[in-house]
């Protein structure tokens, strides 16, 4: 069988579908083709995280499914839409099989293909945000074994992958349901004597704060990457009160101030959702001196969308002119910050793991702090490479 694949959204969804991907390739008669009008099967993985973002999933099913014989769709409209958009050639994966890949399905798939995203360490979360829909396609918390992860993270090593990548819906929730938890769960990933990195992905900020000093301890090992993804969402208490976040922004504060204080270098993304429907210029204006006082490398900026099922459905958003005026506010700033702390680099001598190609002969690499550096040349995927620094653009690094 012919399969076309692509998939779109978080790094969990992503990683998701490639597993379920590289399954089915453990069929040796099954084989990747580039184009879905060849295919006899194409896979989507979908994201439903705000409106505009769903209908561009359901127009691109739609359009693969004029040209292949048969689409399977993956991923959170799978299962919050699913029933809507299953018809002729159209077929959902559903959520209980989705689900059973975190019961023992995902243990020992060999991976056969370049498709690969990283590996999920715990399906669905402990929080219930009012605005979210991705706690209700995911559903309840379901985490991996420890040793069932490691044994995963072996076999990546066993191909030659060099940076490993941990995702979820939230990392911080890892082993709330197993006796366990995140800080373990890195212990145990640094501990393999083998050569690799370590990158782990989104921590909400409540679960995080609850484990913030082991944490932290367990980032200090030389495998792990000073990356830390804290989508905040808001410096406004009011506005996290009524998004149901469980966390203050004293709170959060917290987290951020810990890592910054072990690690100075440190990447650090957040997440902002401006025109949630009890903010103010009031509470606009603390997120900015929150930003101006912490700096974030990467600030992802999205607009409150309503959606079904969840309680804020009903709710509604706040003018978008001024929401524009609002995104231009912590653009101007992000690229005024970014400027600063990328010329302070002006100089230095990084170790760089080659990562990616990159544009016009170049590669892509990452320094400890997984902030990404730039170098003309071809090197080998995941070598190391000592380099100066010599430039930047407006969000990474140029070394020689």
């Amino acid at each position: 069988m012919k399969i076309y694949f692509e998939s779109y959204g978080c790094t969990l969804q992503k990683s998701e579908s490639s597993l379920y991907l590289n399954k089915l390739l453990k069929d040796e008669n099954n084989q990747i083709v580039n184009s879905p009008e060849e295919a006899d099967l194409s896979l989507i993985g979908t994201c439903v995280v705000i409106k505009h973002t769903e209908d561009r999933m359901v127009k691109r099913i739609s359009s693969l499914s004029k040209v292949s014989g048969n689409v399977q769709v993956l991923g959170c409209l799978a299962t919050v839409n699913g029933n809507t958009i299953e018809s002729g050639n159209v077929q959902v994966l559903k959520p209980r099989e989705f689900r059973s890949f975190y019961e023992g399905d995902l243990d020992g798939i060999e991976i056969k293909s370049d498709i690969y995203d990283g590996i999920p360490i715990n399906q669905g979360c402990t929080g219930s945000c009012n605005f979210c829909i991705s706690h209700i396609a995911r559903g309840k918390l379901l985490s991996r074994g420890i040793d069932k992860i490691v044994n995963q993270v072996n076999m990546e090593l066993d191909r030659n992958i060099k940076e490993i990548r941990i995702s979820s819906l939230d990392t911080a929730a890892y082993g709330k349901d197993i006796g366990t938890d995140l800080a373990e769960l890195v212990n145990r990933i640094s501990s393999i004597d083998r050569d690799f990195y370590l990158r782990v992905g989104m921590l909400e900020p409540r679960n995080t704060y609850d484990i913030l000093d082991k944490l932290v301890d367990a980032y200090r090992h030389d495998r792990v990457f000073k990356f830390l993804h804290l989508p905040v969402q808001s410096a406004e208490n009011n506005v996290l009160s009524a998004m149901n976040r469980e966390y203050t922004i004293e709170e959060a504060e917290a987290v951020w101030q810990k890592f910054h204080d072990a690690f100075p270098d440190m990447s650090i993304a957040t997440d902002i959702i401006l025109g949630y429907y009890n903010d103010s210029r009031a509470g606009f204006e603390k997120t900015m001196k929150f930003l101006e006082k912490y700096n974030p490398d990467i600030i992802n900026v999205t607009r409150f969308s309503p959606r079904p099922y969840t309680k804020d459905y009903n709710k509604t958003p706040l003018n978008s002119n001024l929401l524009k005026e609002w995104s231009n506010e912590i653009i101007s700033l992000h690229r005024e910050q970014m400027e600063k702390k990328l010329d302070s680099y002006l100089g230095r001598e990084e170790k760089v793991l080659i990562t990616e190609k990159g544009k016009n002969g170049t590669m892509v690499g990452r320094d400890i702090n997984y902030r990404p550096v730039v170098l003309k040349g071809n090197y080998e995927k995941y070598s190391e490479i000592k380099c100066t620094i010599v430039s930047h653009g407006s969000n990474y690094l140029i070394g020689e």
